[in-house]
């Protein structure tokens, strides 16, 4: 009960010499309470499967068995788990989520045999510790953002990255499905999006200033079908999917499908095609009407697609050269009695606000939403450091605290010079351990605001699951203890208890077949000599 990640807030083992525990075999049984459905189907798939053995319903309070209960005097997420030598184990949960947690933790007590699709030593009895495991998170909003829309993921490694998730207790998948470089879900009603927008004809290998490309064409798309399943996976997993439509910026792919969204007055938009290249696209919506319309009708698609209360739009990085030189924007400006082209993005995303909540869901956004003033229920992505968020939560709004120069990881893990296609600052596994979500000077009601922490994998230069994988681990372990478990002030947490218990998880990950960074740096087939990226010297600032 000593190797757990995230680690538990409790563990008590009998007193006196070591004891028995409770031996998981053939022979045991499996009773489920009301409302722990999801978890005793996990069980019976998941670690049934990896383990061989069947898990057949039987009596409560039998011996040799695991029970499931709900138990409404605990937290919804917190779970109590006891397990009884020769007897059995318990698994209780404040609600439905509770139970499922407690039941990552008994798989991680049950050895790294339990983290894999089908058994390599069938006919042994794997024994549970003795003892008793107390536990509850500290943030509902433990997050992860995957950008498919740079590199496009197919289904199956989105529904093993859930599986990844869960094991590490993390419920929140913010899905970024368009960007310049191409439109990701299916919208019945504008085939085009990703009829065109979905392919691009060649790829920038590297950062934007390599000289390397990839002229093969990429693309992808999920249909509504595949987005139901995700979605439903995920839920089974109790992970919400929070899907990513960005408005006004970063639409390239969209303006290339339906030329008439651009600015059309300034830009031939006609000849656009879906961005091949990284960066930020100058090419961005243009603020009429007929786009309101149009994107409503691609939000009232995406509102029956995924039930999450928030819906994200972006609102990041919106150039304003076009709607500076467009006659069509100037005069929108002067109609509504904007100031500038600030005011006219955050009217922009205030119409999407209304529109939201009107329909019973939630905006957010990345912290530029904050300029020009936010709506009342609109929440905060504060991405560009601690300081929009600390705006953003003194000012009344709910916050998701995901600092760039903490906890994007596809900023380099070393400085060394076999870390593949270095992007930004070096953030070790230490450094990610000691990221504090809650910045000091905000009072308890301000901090009350802080919904949790993201960590971010934007894939400009991750170009499969393998690339994911090594820009995400083991990082996105300590990040997943940072957002769950109550730690110490970063200066006083034990790193090297966690490195330790990280000993043991580097053996669930290889189970998993993830391709981590290992501790001694990359191996051989996971560097990228030559090629070209965009290192940033320095501790990152603290802003």
């Amino acid at each position: 009960m000593t190797d757990l990640v995230p680690a538990p807030a409790a563990t008590r083992v009998p007193p006196g010499p070591p004891r028995g525990g409770f031996p998981l075999d053939a022979g045991t049984t499996l009773w489920a309470g009301p409302g722990t459905g999801t978890t005793e189907r996990w069980l019976r798939t998941t670690l049934g499967a990896a383990l061989g053995i069947a898990l057949r319903p039987g009596p409560e309070h039998a011996r040799n068995s695991v029970e499931l209960r709900v138990d409404g005097t605990l937290a919804p997420e917190a779970y109590r788990i006891d397990v009884a030598e020769g007897r059995g184990a318990e698994i209780r949960g404040g609600g439905p989520a509770g139970v499922f947690w407690g039941a990552q933790t008994l798989r991680q007590l049950l050895g790294p045999d339990a983290f894999r699709r089908a058994p390599v030593r069938p006919a042994a009895a794997r024994e549970i510790p003795s003892g008793t495991i107390e536990d509850a998170p500290r943030f509902g909003w433990r997050g992860v953002m995957l950008d498919v829309a740079r590199h496009f993921m197919p289904k199956d490694g989105v529904l093993r990255h859930l599986d990844l998730m869960a094991a590490h207790k993390l419920n929140v998948f913010h899905f970024h499905l368009t960007d310049d470089q191409g439109w990701r879900v299916e919208i019945l009603r504008y085939p085009e999006l990703t009829g065109t927008g979905s392919w691009r004809a060649r790829t920038k290998f590297g950062h934007r200033a390599s000289p390397l490309w990839d002229d093969r064409p990429h693309g992808g798309f999920y249909t509504q079908d595949d987005i139901r399943e995700i979605v439903a996976y995920a839920a089974e997993r109790h992970i919400t999917v929070v899907p990513e439509i960005d408005v006004p910026g970063h639409s390239q792919a969209a303006v290339a499908a339906y030329p008439e969204l651009g600015n059309t007055d300034v830009v031939d938009t006609g000849a656009l095609s879906v961005w091949d290249t990284w960066g930020i696209s100058r090419n961005v919506l243009a603020p009429t009407d007929h786009v309101l319309r149009f994107y409503e009708g691609v939000f009232e698609e995406v509102l029956g697609l995924f039930p999450s209360e928030f819906v994200h739009v972006g609102g990041d990085e919106c150039a304003k050269d076009q709607w500076k030189a467009s006659p069509a924007a100037q005069a929108r400006i002067a109609e509504l009695g904007l100031a500038d082209e600030d005011g006219l993005q955050s009217w922009f995303v205030r119409h999407f606000d209304t529109w939201l909540t009107a329909r019973g869901r939630r905006l957010i956004g990345w912290d530029e939403i904050l300029e020009g003033g936010l709506a009342e229920g609109a929440a905060v992505s504060s991405w560009r450091g601690y300081r929009g968020g600390i705006a953003a939560a003194r000012a009344g709004h709910d916050v998701v605290m995901c600092p760039e120069q903490q906890v994007y990881l596809d900023h380099r893990q070393d400085g060394g010079p076999d870390e593949p296609v270095p992007i930004g600052y070096v953030r070790t596994l230490e450094d990610v351990y000691r990221f504090e979500p809650v910045p000091p000077g905000l009072t308890p009601d301000q901090a009350r605001h802080v919904l949790g922490a993201q960590a971010n994998l934007w894939t400009e230069v991750m170009e499969d699951r393998a690339r994911v994988d090594y820009q995400a681990f083991p990082r996105l372990a300590a990040f997943a203890e940072v957002a769950w478990s109550d730690l110490p002030a970063p200066a006083e947490r034990d790193f090297a208890g966690f490195e330790r218990r990280m000993t043991a998880h580097y053996a669930r990950l290889d189970a998993l077949g993830v391709a981590y960074r290992p501790p001694t740096g990359p191996l051989p087939w996971q560097r990228r000599p030559g090629v070209l990226g965009r290192p940033i010297d320095g501790a990152p600032p603290n802003v």
